[in-house]
C-alpha cells in the first residue's frame, strides 16, 4: 500500500529529529539515486527499470538508529527498503512501492574483534571487516567479488564468493554468529539471535527483519598469492579447474575464462589476448603443484603475485564481474545465468550449446563447479527456454532475471507474518503463495 503526501512528510519531520537533519532528505535527486541498485546487468529486469522510486530515504548511522527509523516508518504506515551499497544484480534494493529506503552506508563501525568472531554494523564494507580481522591476524571465511558490498548487504541478498571452494554459502551456518535484527512491530528495539535462529534472516532481502548488525566468525590468517595462467584453449583451463580446486590448503578463489571473456577484462599483461585464462588465489605452498597442473594441460603460468591488493584484484574479477566487463567492451547486449554442475567440464561444448553464442565463465567448488553461462541477449522467452535445454544436460541455474526471495521462501513467508505483519519491509520482494518462480534448480 502506498503512503499518503501526509504519511511520508510527518515521518521526514520525527526522521529529522532522530537522525538530525542531514539524515534524512526528500530530494528528488537523493531518492532517485537510492532507488537503483545493479539490476540494469539483466537485460530483462533493465526492460522494467524503474521499478519504484522512494519518497524518502533515511541514513542512521548506527544499529540503534536503524531500529529508530525503522518503528517511527512503521508507526507512519510507510513501507521500508533495506539498503547497502547497492551493488546487488536482482533489483532488491529497489523500493517497488515508493516509501522509506533505508541507506545504511554511515553504519560502518567495527563493534569488536575477537578471538574468531568480529562484529561489524549492517552498512560496513567487506573489504573494510576483511582488513580490521587481517590487523587481528585472522580473515573472514569468505567476501564477494564486490568486495566494497556491505555485510549487511552480503548477508541479505548475497550467497557465496572468495573463500566459498573451503566455506560454502553465507547461508550454511558456519559463517554467520549471531545477528541483530529489526522487526516492523512498531518496537525500537533490536531483537538478538544466535547461531541457527540466525539463519531465517539470511538471504530474505530484508523481508522478514533488517539485519542491523552481524557477527562473523574469522579463522586463522593465511598466506595467499594471486596466481595467474593462460592456456590455448578454454578446454584446457576447465580441464584442470576443479584439481586446482581441490589443493590443499584450498584455494580461496579459482576461476576461469574463454579468450572472448578474458579479452574484456582490463588490461592486464598477466592476462594476455587472445588465451582462455585462469586466475586464482592460492596459499604459496600449493603454487608447484598449481604449475605443474598448468603445464600438464599445455598451459602456462603468467605471473604470480603477493600481498593482499594482489588478492584482492583477483576477487574483483570473479563471478559476474568478466560478465559485466563483456558487457561494457561490447555494442552487443548480454543476459547471463548462473549455473552449476559436473557438466560445466564434462559436457562443456553441449553447455555452449544452450544458447547461440553463450560464453561460459567458470568458478571451482568443492563439490561442483559453478558459473555463469553470457549469450547476447534476444528476448525473455528465449532466456527461459534455455533452462529447459540446461535442466537437460544435468546443469543446474538459477535466474538471476528476478527481485524476489527464492530462498526458503515458505519459512521466510511464515517468519514474516510476526516480524512484519503490516507488510512493510521491502514489500514486492517476498512472493504469495502459489507465485510461480523461476528461480532455477540446483544440479
Amino acid at each position: 500500500m502506498t503512503a499518503t503526501a501526509d504519511q511520508i512528510a510527518a515521518l521526514a519531520e520525527e526522521l529529522a529529529g532522530i537522525l538530525g537533519p542531514r539524515g534524512v532528505t526528500t530530494e528528488l535527486r537523493g531518492r532517485e539515486k537510492a532507488s537503483v541498485d545493479g539490476a540494469k546487468m539483466s537485460p530483462i529486469l533493465a526492460e522494467q527499470l524503474p521499478l519504484g522510486l522512494a519518497d524518502l530515504v533515511a541514513f542512521p548511522a548506527d544499529a540503534e538508529q536503524i531500529a529508530q527509523t525503522v518503528a517511527a516508518a512503521v508507526r507512519h504506515g510507510v513501507s521500508v527498503t533495506p539498503r547497502g551499497k547497492g551493488t546487488g544484480n536482482y533489483g532488491q534494493a529497489i523500493p517497488m512501492q515508493g516509501g522509506l529506503v533505508l541507506d545504511m552506508s554511515k553504519a560502518r563501525a567495527i563493534v569488536e574483534v575477537g578471538e574468531g568472531y568480529l562484529t561489524a554494523e549492517a552498512g560496513t564494507p567487506m573489504i573494510t571487516i576483511e582488513q580490521a580481522a587481517r590487523d587481528a591476524g585472522q580473515q573472514v571465511l569468505m567476501y564477494p567479488s564486490t568486495a566494497q558490498s556491505s555485510i549487511g548487504g552480503f548477508l541479505s541478498g548475497g550467497s557465496g564468493g572468495t573463500g566459498s571452494i573451503k566455506h560454502g554459502s553465507n547461508m550454511s551456518g558456519d559463517y554467520v554468529l549471531a545477528l541483530d535484527v529489526v522487526y516492523a512491530d512498531g518496537e525500537p528495539g533490536l531483537v538478538h539471535v544466535e547461531g541457527e535462529e540466525a539463519q531465517p534472516y539470511v538471504h530474505t532481502y530484508g523481508t522478514a527483519g533488517i539485519i542491523a548488525r552481524a557477527t562473523i566468525a574469522l579463522e586463522p590468517l593465511q598466506e595467499w598469492v594471486g596466481f595467474y595462467a593462460s592456456f590455448p584453449a578454454f578446454d584446457d583451463a576447465t580441464s584442470v579447474i576443479r584439481q586446482i580446486g581441490w589443493l590443499e590448503p584450498t584455494p580461496r578463489l579459482v576461476s576461469a575464462d574463454l579468450p572472448t571473456i578474458a579479452n574484456a577484462l582490463p588490461a592486464d599483461t598477466a592476462i594476455p589476448k587472445d588465451r582462455a585464462s585462469l586466475r586464482a588465489i592460492l596459499d604459496p605452498a600449493t603454487i608447484e603443484a598449481a604449475t605443474a597442473l598448468v603445464e600438464g594441460a599445455g598451459g602456462r603460468v603468467e605471473e604470480v603475485r603477493e600481498g593482499p591488493q594482489a588478492t584482492v584484484k583477483i576477487s574483483m574479477i570473479s563471478y559476474n564481474h568478466p560478465i559485466e566487463w563483456l558487457q561494457k567492451s561490447s555494442d552487443q547486449t548480454y543476459f547471463h545465468v548462473e549455473v552449476s554442475g559436473a557438466a560445466l567440464v564434462e559436457r562443456l561444448d553441449e553447455v555452449h550449446q544452450a544458447y547461440p553464442g553463450a560464453m561460459l565463465h567458470i568458478e571451482a567448488q568443492r563439490d561442483h563447479p559453478i558459473g555463469m553461462l553470457a549469450a547476447p541477449y534476444v528476448s525473455p522467452e528465449e532466456v527461459y527456454a534455455g533452462f529447459d535445454r540446461l535442466t537437460a544436460i544435468d546443469v543446474g541455474y538459477h535466474s538471476p532475471h528476478q527481485w524476489f526471495v527464492d530462498w526458503n521462501v515458505e519459512r521466510t513467508r511464515d517468519l514474516a507474518a510476526t516480524t512484519d505483519p503490516s507488510g512493510l519491509l521491502n514489500p514486492g520482494k517476498l512472493p504469495e503463495p502459489g507465485t510461480e518462480s523461476t528461480a532455477g534448480k540446483k544440479a
